[in-house]
């Protein structure tokens, strides 16, 4: 097969699994910076699937930026955990496997644990006020609704606020790292019917322990989010959906 015959091909892929990235404004925001955002962005939202090649040149044409800033914009895709370099077929978004989500949840839980203590030990009374809007935010995109990236970004936005309170500069770094592949199993999760709604009553039971100043009935309530969280999500992702969401 020539080059032009690959390219071709490759384009025909991209088109079938119906994606246009738009080429980048010139705005005062690195390029590079740019172009990982919306490669980023695209693979949250679901627009870029687990499993879909990512095209160097489709990327630049579409983009319309050099290869050196699409191969930069993709290492650090895959330094995040959101690509991942397959022999034969080069980079790919990123496929979990059902045992690594039960580790990346398994640390979720440790660490968000330690973020809910930190933020009800540490957190100003603004924080806390302003935790309580952005919960209201939460509970707002949670309502039934076709738009499926609401209750994600809402949720995200939670947990933002709530690092921000707790106030660890290196619990911040830790799970930030971490937060890209948490909101890919998000997305199975929130994909199991009644799970939005559950999810918002353990997020509020966990608000709830930080606004009476709680520690230990914060951490609790965070544990409590995270293991209900994978059973479901890791259940999802072995195709077996649980009989019953409380």
């Amino acid at each position: 097969m020539t080059p032009d015959e690959a390219h071709t091909e490759a384009a025909a892929e991209a088109a079938a699994q119906g994606w246009r990235p738009a080429a980048i404004g010139r705005v005062s925001t690195p390029l590079r910076n740019q172009v990982l955002d919306i490669l980023r962005r695209e693979i949250l939202d679901l627009k870029l699937r687990p499993g879909q090649r990512l095209i160097e040149r489709e990327l630049m044409e579409r983009l319309g930026v050099s290869r050196a800033t699409v191969r930069e914009a993709v290492v650090r895709l895959e330094s995040e955990g959101l690509v991942t370099s397959v022999p034969q077929r080069g980079a790919i978004v990123t496929v979990l496997t059902v045992s690594e989500a039960a580790d990346i949840y398994e640390l979720r839980g440790v660490l968000e644990m330690l973020a809910a203590r930190r933020f009800t030990e540490r957190a100003t009374d603004g924080q806390v006020r302003h935790l309580r809007q952005v919960y209201d935010e939460l509970a707002t995109a949670s309502a039934p609704t076709e738009d499926t990236l609401g209750p994600l970004r809402a949720k995200d936005a939670f947990y933002e606020a709530l690092l921000e309170g707790a106030a660890s500069p290196v619990l911040t770094w830790t799970l930030t790292g971490l937060q890209s592949r948490v909101r890919l199993l998000r997305q199975t999760s929130f994909s199991v019917p009644g799970r939005v709604r559950q999810s918002l009553a353990e997020i509020h039971t966990l608000l709830c322990a930080i606004e009476a100043r709680d520690a230990d009935a914060a951490a609790e309530a965070s544990a409590t989010h995270i293991r209900n969280a994978a059973r479901i999500g890791l259940a999802r992702m072995s195709e077996s959906v649980p009989p019953e969401v409380p």
